[in-house]
């Protein structure tokens, strides 16, 4: 395995992670809620009083905000090395996974680790040792 120095962003990473911090924090700060994605999207699903906008608006905001970033730089080339099978299988099985973790990894390893929840830190171990396996089991057992 090699490194690629000429893929290697810090600066913008670190940028990022603290857009994506502030955020989490605005919107604790404000609604009083973690922002977990699942929970936000599976809401739009069976809203409770008052709740469908605001879930709206903050999907728009996340289907949007590439759009935005279109306006003003070129989007960066997107590839994905997988067929359509294993995509659909991929996110059925993360679907089922933040189910019965009660979260995903937005809700778990942004908001809940950096609230020092025990259930979160377990809940991200988890979900990163499982994709550290599928990587090693598809990479160098099947393939």
């Amino acid at each position: 395995m090699t490194l690629d120095l000429q893929a290697f962003t810090p600066w913008s990473a670190l940028a990022g992670g603290a857009l994506i911090g502030l955020a989490v924090a605005a919107f604790v700060l404000i609604e009083g809620r973690v922002t977990g994605i699942s929970g936000i999207v599976g809401g739009l699903f069976r809203p409770a009083n008052g709740e469908f906008g605001w879930r709206v608006a903050f999907v728009a905001g996340l289907l949007g905000a590439p759009l935005v970033y279109g306006l003003f730089a070129a989007a960066p080339p997107i590839t994905i090395d997988a067929g359509f099978g294993g995509i659909a299988v991929a996110g059925f099985l993360v679907g089922i996974g933040t189910r019965y973790g009660a979260g995903c990894t937005s809700g778990h390893g942004v908001c809940g680790i950096s609230r020092l929840s025990p259930r979160s830190l377990v809940a991200t171990a988890l979900f990163m040792g499982a994709g550290f396996a599928t990587v090693f089991v598809v990479r160098h057992v099947l393939g």
